[in-house]
């Protein structure tokens, strides 16, 4: 797990999800087909995470883009489409959602009512204007952005919270502590 999405698991932690990191989804030969990856390795999500109370399970793909134009949003589509594959390919989110559920009843790690919603977390959106867009978009996909303004309100959050051994914290309280 890289340090962006360590960030991001600490965050849904703080927000009551059970997380699993590089979350692989076991694809079968048929389904690696159909989605045009025959010979593909296992699907990875970055973070997979549960709430219980609410039974949602988000299969969150992690970018950062903290020293880069940031998340691009033009013409209705994420920009490039290959770096957001599971948002731009129907197919492909759809069987990899589907076997990811699959799989976790399968195990008895959630029942078989819980609700599937992807999630895209990002340190950075490139513009004004491919935010509120973007918002829209996910809004009518019903998936899940934590953007940068949301990771930025939730670090802030910790400043007043009690101490917690991660380093995401810990250079959180460190930055935001006001001098005395």
């Amino acid at each position: 797990m890289d340090v962006f999405e360590s960030v991001i698991a600490m965050l849904l932690r703080r927000e009551g999800y059970w997380i699993s990191p590089s979350f692989k989804v076991e694809l079968t030969k048929e389904e690696k087909r159909a989605i045009d990856r025959g010979t593909s390795p296992r699907w990875e999500i970055d973070i997979l995470a549960y709430k219980g109370a609410t039974n949602e399970l988000l299969a969150v793909e992690c970018k950062s883009f903290l020293d880069s134009r940031g998340v691009i949003f033009q013409d209705g589509s994420l920009q490039p489409p290959s770096t957001y594959k599971l948002f731009s390919e129907p197919r492909l989110r759809d069987i990899v959602l589907a076997r990811l559920k699959q799989q976790l009843v399968e195990s008895e790690s959630c029942p078989p009512q819980s609700n599937v919603r992807l999630a895209l977390a990002t340190g950075k959106i490139a513009k004004v204007t491919d935010r509120d867009a973007l918002q829209a978009w996910f809004d009518f996909n019903d998936w899940v952005l934590f953007d940068d303004r949301w990771v930025q309100d939730k670090l802030r959050g910790l400043q007043d919270s009690r101490y917690e051994n991660d380093i995401s914290f810990v250079a959180a309280k460190l930055a935001l502590r006001s001098p005395k």
